[in-house]
């Protein structure tokens, strides 16, 4: 361990306050504040014992919830929160991950439903490490764990654990079947894990029963085994015809069935308990809806859901769909549709709900890949002609920008900020190619597409083009950086929260999860490929920055870890350039409100003062 100080750098200033007018400066506190919880999740054989996560507490916690009695309680109570739980078959246990400060290095601790004792090593004898999926059976359970030494894959039957799995390429546990006779995992042995394959195993023996995989640049995803028991069914998403679709493989017959759907975009599913039907999420241009897709007849029924964003859905025993539900200018809700299509709220966070905000329009910007999809939020008080503009960039990059409800967005709104999302190429739901173009190139590659859309804003009369603001978080926050440096001239200001900074540095620190996918996405590793590491770094043009940099990082990151983002800003320290830092402890992002809001004011505040504006 180091005993060095950590480097000193310009603190971020933190405001007291955003706004003079008192009401509101209480809006925007109050959207952070609002309670809000998780689509809950059942025991399949109790369905009365559900579990989900809230911030009620004031911290993103576990709370377990007895459907019989109405009882609601909070499992959890850990500094910086819990997010990942999971209730055992049978209702009397709640699995969640317990690992040290945010840092997402641990391991499975179980304690009792219905409280009463101390969490517990779920299976003590499993190493700790970052966590390669869970599934949890009567007798058998599956249990992954990634390391710097590549993944390794158990079960534990009858008091016994046995590694039957390990390799040093990203590996997971998917999921296991009703019965416990079967097992898949997912894996990368052909040496891409962003288009795994999948092998199915049979617990007793670990012997092959299938393995599937569709070539180069061809990923499959195993979604879930049919909830029926000796049902061999595996529900699968594939994208052989360059987009994600729906397959359903019985894994004991080795036969499949394709599931054509007559939608745009991309989909995903989950089994109706009879398995008779399928529960399909649709994802098009920044919203999403539900279906019922029946397996007998192949009709597809749509369950009406308003435009927005679905943030989960299951299907209870009874047939009832419980879902979540939001959009730009509406919170969360989570809803439940009986089969008759009422729809009504099912469960009320305490508290007051969070204000509303403005809804979002789309724009289609033509661009060196193909068209781009944005989503374009603009103050509903705003005057007329060009505003200061954020363009909020999101991370993953195979995620999306969506017409969802959102505390930070709805800020920068009341603060008299247009703000643009883009969907750039390498963003998930428009197609596997255009997912994967970014490939060899990245970050270079995204940033032509922001380009092209800060164009269209400034053009089209939105955007004041001296005051446009890059900003963005994990992966969003490597390409604001990156764009600060390679494009200088379009940015007054930037804001990079827990980014990647310096590649080659990060690469080393990172978790080995993400390392497997970086030489997937990159090429190889900086080894094998120094030159394009170089030219993707943002490092690389620290030199070339001349706008106002903001950048929060967390002390305990195993994704963007803090090494690197101390090289990057040492570079500009020695340059004397303009930059603030803020540095946290938590890791990649916060569960806990209140330092959610600190970061948000110091974020909106440097942008402010950035721009002449305050």
């Amino acid at each position: 361990m180091s005993t060095q100080s950590a480097p000193q750098f310009p603190a971020a200033a933190v405001p007291d306050r955003l706004f003079d007018d008192a009401a509101a400066e209480s809006r925007w506190r109050a959207r952070f504040h609002a309670s809000r919880i998780s689509v809950p999740d059942w025991a399949i054989d109790a369905p009365d014992a559900n579990i989900y996560v809230s911030n009620a507490s004031g911290v993103w916690e576990v709370y377990a919830w007895d459907r019989a009695t109405g009882e609601h309680r909070r499992v959890t109570d850990r500094p910086n929160g819990t997010m990942h739980a999971v209730p055992s078959p049978d209702g009397q246990w709640i699995w969640w991950f317990n690992d040290t400060d945010g840092d997402e290095f641990g391991s499975w601790v179980r304690e009792p439903f219905a409280g009463g004792a101390e969490a517990a090593p779920a299976i003590p004898d499993v190493h700790d490490g970052y966590p390669a999926g869970l599934e949890i059976g009567d007798s058998v359970i599956a249990v992954g764990v990634s390391t710097d030494d590549g993944s390794k894959l158990f079960t534990h039957a009858e008091g016994e654990t046995k590694l039957f799995y390990s390799s040093e390429d990203d590996a997971g546990i998917a999921s296991m079947s009703r019965d416990e006779r079967l097992l898949v995992i997912s894996h990368s042995e052909h040496g891409d894990s962003r288009h795994p394959a999948l092998r199915v195993l049979k617990t007793g023996d670990f012997a092959v029963v299938a393995d599937k995989w569709d070539g180069e640049g061809k990923g499959l995803s195993a979604l879930e085994f049919s909830p029926v028991r000796g049902d061999a069914r595996l529900l699968v998403l594939h994208e052989r015809r360059g987009r994600e679709e729906l397959l359903i493989w019985d894994v004991e017959a080795d036969t499949e069935t394709e599931i054509s759907l007559d939608l745009p975009g991309e989909v995903a599913a989950g089994w109706y308990p009879q398995a008779d039907a399928l529960l399909v999420a649709h994802f098009h241009q920044g919203r999403s809806s539900l279906y019922r897709y029946d397996l007998a007849t192949g009709s597809l029924s749509s369950l009406d859901t308003p435009p927005g964003r679905i943030g989960g859905a299951g299907v209870r025993p009874d047939g009832t769909v419980e879902y979540g539900w939001s959009n730009a200018a509406r919170p969360p809700a989570i809803r439940v549709r009986a089969a008759d299509g009422t729809d009504t709220v099912l469960l009320e966070p305490p508290g007051d709900q969070a204000p509303g905000s403005s809804p979002m329009t789309d724009a289609f910007v033509d661009g060196a890949g193909g068209q781009i999809h944005a989503l374009i939020s603009r103050p509903s008080d705003a005057p007329e002609g060009p505003l200061p503009t954020v363009f909020s960039l999101h991370g993953g990059p195979h995620a999306a920008d969506e017409d969802r409800f959102s505390a930070y967005r709805a800020l920068w709104l009341d603060a008299g900020f247009a703000v643009v999302e883009v969907n750039y190429r390498g963003s998930t739901g428009y197609g596997s190619a255009w997912r994967d173009a970014i490939e060899g190139r990245p970050g270079l590659t995204e940033l032509e597409d922001v380009a092209a859309v800060h164009d269209w804003a400034v053009q089209s009369g939105l955007a004041d083009a001296a005051k446009c603001v890059v900003n963005g978080a994990s992966w969003g926050g490597y390409l604001s950086l990156l764009a600060l440096g390679t494009q200088p001239e379009r940015w007054a200001a930037g804001i990079a929260g827990v980014p990647v900074a310096d590649y080659v540095a990060a690469y080393e620190d990172e978790m080995e999860q993400l390392r497997s996918f970086d030489r997937a996405l990159f090429g190889g590793s900086p080894e094998t490929v120094p030159a394009v590491y170089k030219e993707c770094s943002p490092i690389t043009y620290v030199d070339a920055v001349t706008a106002p940099v903001l950048v929060l990082a967390g002390d305990n990151d195993p994704r963007c870890p803090i090494r690197q983002i101390e090289n990057y800003l040492s570079r500009l320290a020695a340059r004397d350039a303009s930059f603030e830092f803020y540095r946290y402890d938590a890791g990649h992002g916060s569960l806990v409100i209140a330092e959610t809001i600190k970061q948000t004011s110091i974020e909106v505040g440097f942008a402010l003062r950035a721009l002449g504006l305050r």
